[in-house]
């Protein structure tokens, strides 16, 4: 046991005290009990041991805590960051689903209402109320074969005949009235060729090209006619290369 002041490690004992032979100083002796009591000096120690002990646990759960919140304050940031970008590309796959269907037209069989390589956008929204009109240009699953979607005009309404004499459309509407279609919006040269009599089933269309001598249409199908259910919108703009409206 050494003296708490100088050091000197001579200490004098005097019942439960002892003395510096250096410096004088009056120290109790810490091992001594009182009766079954540990001595106040040995209390004390122990009270500031505990408040130590429990002061360093703290101190360890507050540096835990702090190094916490970077990694919390990260993975937030992370989550505000991809958090616009996932609903737009959600509001994106909604609007294509069910508002627009959009589409590439890689031939010029529409010449000259729509160029080769126009983008268009169609409403799928057009035939929800209202049935398709005749000329209403549309994009449709190509009967032949439904992986492809292709745009043309629709002539033929539900019910009616199409003949096509020396490129002139003729149509039997269903009150037995035949009529000539329009060919105003033919620019690409003077349609040519015979075709049909045709009959247009229920709930199903027939289709040609604005570009009628160059156009893959129902005259040609094996599958003549475009059944409503396949119609995937009433085109309304062109977005590329310009934007316009088309009719």
């Amino acid at each position: 046991m050494k003296c708490k002041k100088c050091g000197c490690d001579t200490l004098i004992k005097n019942d439960d005290w002892y003395t510096c032979a250096n410096c004088g100083a009056v120290i109790f002796d810490t091992e001594v009990r009182l009766g079954n009591q540990i001595s106040p000096t040995k209390i004390v120690e122990s009270i500031e041991q505990n408040a130590l002990a429990s002061l360093s646990e703290t101190n360890s759960k507050e540096n835990e805590n702090t190094s916490e919140k970077p990694q919390k304050s990260k993975l937030r940031e992370a989550i505000d960051f991809c958090l616009p970008m996932v609903i737009a590309v959600i509001i994106a796959i909604i609007l294509k689903t069910f508002v627009f269907a959009n589409a590439v037209v890689p031939t010029g069989s529409m010449l000259n209402t729509i160029q080769e390589q126009d983008r268009i956008i169609a409403s799928r929204l057009a035939y929800i109320n209202e049935e398709p009109e005749r000329y209403d240009i549309v994009i449709f699953k190509y009967p032949d074969d439904e992986k492809q979607c292709f745009v043309k005009r629709i002539i033929g309404l539900p019910g009616e005949t199409i003949e096509i004499i020396n490129g002139v459309v003729y149509i039997t509407q269903t009150n037995g009235e035949t009529i000539q279609a329009d060919d105003s919006f033919i620019t690409n040269g003077k349609p040519n060729g015979d075709f049909g009599p045709y009959k247009v089933p229920e709930d199903s269309y027939f289709m040609m090209g604005d570009n009628r001598n160059s156009s893959w249409d129902s005259r040609y199908w094996d599958n003549k006619y475009v059944h409503k259910d396949k119609i995937l919108g009433k085109v309304k703009f062109r977005y590329y290369p310009n934007f316009s409206k088309i009719q």
